[in-house]
Formats: C-alpha cells, structure tokens, sequence
C-alpha cells in the first residue's frame, strides 16, 4: 500500500488532503506537534477505513523531523508523497511590514517553511530517486505569489519557499519524482480579511492528487477558488 505523509497535519487541509489519498488506497502518516492532536486525526481516519498513524514531531526541531519521517517510512514500509503544509501557532512570529524587518523577523520563518521543507525532503528523497517515483508537494499561502505588506516577513519566507520547490522540480525532471509547490489563494474555511474569497478544505485537496496523478509535469497549482 502506498503511503503519504503529511508534515503539519491539521483538521482542516492536511485531514482533506488525508482523506483523499486515503480514498485512493494510500495509508497517511501524520506530522505536527502535538500528540493529542495527531490521535484524533488517525480515529477520524480510521473510523473513514484508511489506515494512518502518529508521528509526533516540531518542524523547527531538524532532527526530530528527520527521525519523525524515517520511523514512518519504516513503518509503513517506505514514503511515496510527501505533502509539506505546517501551520504556525498564533504569536509565532511577530508580523512585520517590509520596510521595518530585520533579519531576525524573517529567521523564524524561513526556519519554519523553507528549512523544514529541505529537512523533509532529504528525509525521504534519496528513497524515492532509488525506485525511480514519488512526489514532493509544497504548500504556501496567496502571499508566496502576491505579496502583503502587513506581513512581509512571512510573505519572504513563503516565498523562498515557492522559489525551492519550483527549482526543484525543475532538478528532478526525468527521474521519475514530482516535485511541486502548491499556492492557495483562498482563506480556507472561513475569512478572516472581509471580502476575501474561501474554500471548503474537500475543495481544495484535489488539487495535490491531481499533481501526483495527472499533472506531473506541473512545477505548481495555484487555487483561488
């Protein structure tokens, strides 16, 4: 049975993206923090018939990341999609505009989305080269894209992010695994910014299935509704 893990697993997208490749017969290894979290997710998975488990981890912790990922690859007998989404805990970073950021307000972000994501990757890529097939699949926001001044730390982090991923499907071209970068110009759920448009996390998580499946000359998707 292949397997998908997800980094960041959450309620929300990465409990979507689970049930769909879940669906199509893929069990799920779940990354985020907290224990307690992550077993509530496995029990609504299993009570949908899809097999996944619990690997605690902080993406900011590059050694716990790594040794997350090996005891899920050997669990479940080896890793073929990584999805790579972490969300950051309100108060996690101190939001900056452009103009007033120092290095150290970028720092924690680009620890936490592009150097997780490296972490993840060489976690579970040199596997994936050796059988010749996998897929690596990046998650930012809209602000990766189109920038908001309001939170121009971030938005350089995500954006490097974007750059990484992108590049790196460019390098595996012909080898057989997918990389990609997936940006969701959408809030997910409900609006926090009046008039912005939302998605429903089911309508969203398609997309990194049709990335692995169909679209896997694709560099990147972006959703916007």
């Amino acid at each position: 049975m292949p397997t998908i893990a997800i980094v960041g697993a959450g309620p929300q997208l990465g409990l979507a993206v689970a049930r769909t490749f879940g669906s199509h017969g893929h069990s799920v290894a779940l990354l985020s923090r907290d224990r307690a979290k992550l077993d509530g997710l496995v029990a609504d998975l299993a009570a949908d018939g899809i097999t996944a488990a619990a690997f605690p981890a902080d993406v900011l912790d590059r050694d716990a990341l790594t040794a997350a990922l090996h005891d899920a690859s050997r669990h479940f007998g080896g890793i073929d999609v990584l999805e790579y989404s972490p969300v950051g805990g309100l108060g996690s970073t101190r939001l900056t505009l452009p103009s007033e950021t120092v290095p150290a307000d970028v720092e924690h972000e680009m620890n936490f989305q592009l150097y997780g994501a490296i972490t993840a990757t060489r976690a579970v890529l040199p596997a994936m080269r050796e059988a010749g097939t996998g897929t690596l699949l990046f998650t930012t926001g809209a602000g990766s894209l189109d920038p908001v001044p309001q939170v121009g730390n971030v938005n350089a982090a995500a954006a490097a992010l974007r750059n990484w991923a992108v590049n790196l499907h460019k390098e595996l071209a012909g080898s057989g695994v997918q990389a990609a970068h997936v940006g969701i110009d959408v809030s997910i759920g409900m609006s926090v910014v009046p008039g912005f448009p939302t998605a429903r996390p089911e309508e969203i998580s398609p997309v990194y299935w049709e990335l692995h499946t169909v679209h896997r000359d694709k560099a990147e998707r972006v959703f916007s509704g």
